[in-house]
């Protein structure tokens, strides 16, 4: 269901640049609310679990060899393990070979420098533009958390580890054997519960769909409601569609159709009756099959979506190039400046810059507040904890398995929460190789945290996406030419069944881009005032419509089911 974002863009005027050229819209950043803790993950104890399994076996080998300085390069593939647990397992098989594969090309990239040059202005450079790689392909593949910053990571503690020419194949052999077991260990669950990710999916989406329900349409925060619905309903499909498991699979199709029932008719929907399914389906019992299911008719549009083109990488790359060059900069700025400084270890500035980077600048400053925060306190946590470590390498290898499921059981709540674990963890990490003064690490952590935070949001107030607004204007004509669509269809006497079902998905689906696009672009900094009115008027329109092919359909339990004039005119 994923859309192209290089649609034909809208005829309206832009700002022309010279002396006359103003912004005309700006944001503000937020602090209340930046550090309130959520609800954990669904599935948190998932990454968590499955991170200490790919670690431990690993570590506790090289331990029992007596060569934990090797411990960096197993590390590479066994943190591949915290990838992809949303995704059916099919899926899931070829999310985790590329994850390891991209893992093992960065760092192999970042071994060969070392083993070229000590140079650590061209180090940091070369880190910079990795990182810059890493943030874009995540992003255009949608790889999901952790996204981009445990490549960054690895790739750029990499760089600064001595390394000769022949030491490289040894290395990367050890990565890749330890990516090999990350496989093994995601896919594993499988034998179990092998419908487990489509299951969770559409109960997402059913629990999502009750909320908006419950708000009668109408209610406060039905607005927000509708689009974590639709947000929810739409990942529900693509993970179904990534699966398309038989009869299993099809029972699940069938319940995300009432999920989009709901969001279509909120007031024809029984929120207890979703909310009822979505425990069912959390379960372990077969997947609930109600009475008033409809037959296949309304799936026909399911294989005609499977066979629609999806948009090429290169393509999906594209918009992305103001992120990358903002990462580039930063991380470079952020690396140099941690040399000017005197600081031993420039590449915790360049991470901590390359984890700032949002889909926006508000979203970039949130994270650069949490970043900080969960460092200082993780560095006192270091602290307390480093005595312990101490004691005995068996003692510092199972701080560190400790510190792993920590952070992956609590990043889920709030990013600076799990930070608090992420930084002793990468402290004592350094001490594989060797015992290091506690008060060195300390002070280098929290000065290369200070300066990778401050430069990096720096650089992404200085490098503009002026393309965000592009991208809404792109959005907008989506959205509209998908309603028009679908609205030419119900103007029909008897549309085909299987059309009227794809334009349905299709319409809800660039109404879902059309929101994610405009949450961005209102984020974005010193940018041309955007159709705001313009927005609001095509989801109106949209959802209206999509609640007329829901009726004309037939998928409506009550109620007249013909569109009327109103549903399908802008």
């Amino acid at each position: 269901m994923s859309r192209s974002s290089a649609t034909p863009r809208s005829p309206r005027p832009r700002p022309r640049s010279g002396s006359h050229a103003r912004p005309r819209s700006r944001v503000r950043l937020p602090v209340a609310g930046v550090l309130r803790l959520g609800r954990p993950s669904d599935i948190w104890f998932k990454p968590a679990f499955s991170v200490v399994a790919a670690v431990a076996p690993p570590n506790l080998t090289l331990l029992a060899l007596g060569r934990l300085d090797l411990a960096m390069y197993t590390m590479a593939g066994s943190l591949c393990a915290l990838y992809a647990h949303n995704r059916p397992y099919a899926a899931r098989a070829r999310v985790l070979a590329l994850v390891v594969l991209g893992m093992t090309g960065g760092l192999a990239v970042a071994l060969l420098a070392a083993a070229l040059t000590a140079n650590a202005v061209v180090l940091v450079t070369v880190g910079a533009g990795l990182a810059a790689v890493q943030k874009a392909l995540c992003d255009a593949t949608r790889i999901g958390p952790p996204g981009n910053v445990i490549f960054t990571f690895i790739s750029s503690a990499a760089l600064f580890a001595p390394q000769t020419t022949g030491q490289i194949p040894g290395h990367l052999g050890l990565a890749l054997a330890a990516g090999a077991w990350s496989w093994i260990v995601g896919m594993t669950p499988g034998l179990l519960r092998p419908h487990g990710p489509e299951r969770r999916a559409t109960a997402q989406a059913l629990d999502a769909a009750a909320a908006y329900a419950a708000t009668g349409g109408a209610g406060e925060g039905h607005a927000r409601a509708r689009a974590a619905a639709a947000a929810a309903v739409h990942a529900a499909w693509q993970t179904l569609l990534s699966a398309r498991d038989g009869v299993t699979g099809r029972a699940l199709e069938r319940l995300v159709v009432r999920a989009e029932v709901a969001l279509a008719a909120p007031t024809d929907t029984d929120p207890l009756r979703l909310r009822g399914w979505a425990r069912a389906l959390r379960g372990t019992g077969p997947v609930p099959r109600p009475h008033d299911l409809v037959g296949d008719d309304e799936l026909l549009g399911v294989d005609t979506e499977l066979a629609s083109p999806r948009a090429t990488l290169r393509r999906r790359l594209r918009p992305l190039a103001p992120l990358a060059v903002r990462t580039a900069v930063g991380c470079a700025l952020a690396g140099y400046a941690s040399l000017a400084l005197g600081v031993g270890r420039p590449y915790w500035a360049l991470v901590t810059a390359a984890s700032l980077y949002q889909a926006n600048v508000t979203l970039t400053w949130s994270r650069g507040v949490q970043r900080v925060v969960g460092n200082l306190v993780g560095v006192l946590a270091f602290a307390a904890i480093v005595p312990l470590a101490h004691l005995h390498q068996a003692a510092l290898v199972f701080t560190c398995l400790a510190l792993n499921f920590g952070a992956e059981a609590l990043i889920s709540r709030n990013y600076w929460l799990g930070s608090v674990c992420v930084t002793p963890m990468a402290l004592l990490i350094t001490e594989f190789a060797r015992q290091q003064d506690a008060g060195t690490l300390i002070t280098e952590r929290v000065v290369d945290t200070l300066v990778g935070a401050l430069v990096g949001f720096v650089a992404a107030v200085a490098v503009t996406n002026r393309r965000s607004g592009d991208r809404l204007d792109d959005a907008l004509t989506a959205a509209e030419r998908a309603r028009e669509g679908a609205a030419r269809l119900l103007a029909r006497p008897h549309p085909a069944p299987a059309e009227l079902d794809s334009a349905r998905r299709g319409l809800a689906a660039a109404l879902v881009d059309l929101r994610a696009t405009a949450d961005a672009a209102s984020g974005e900094w010193w940018q041309r005032a955007l159709p705001q009115e313009r927005v609001v008027a095509a989801e109106q329109n949209g959802h209206r419509t999509l609640a007329a092919t829901v009726r004309r359909q037939g998928l409506l339990l009550t109620g007249h089911n013909e569109a009327t004039p109103e549903d399908v005119r802008p």
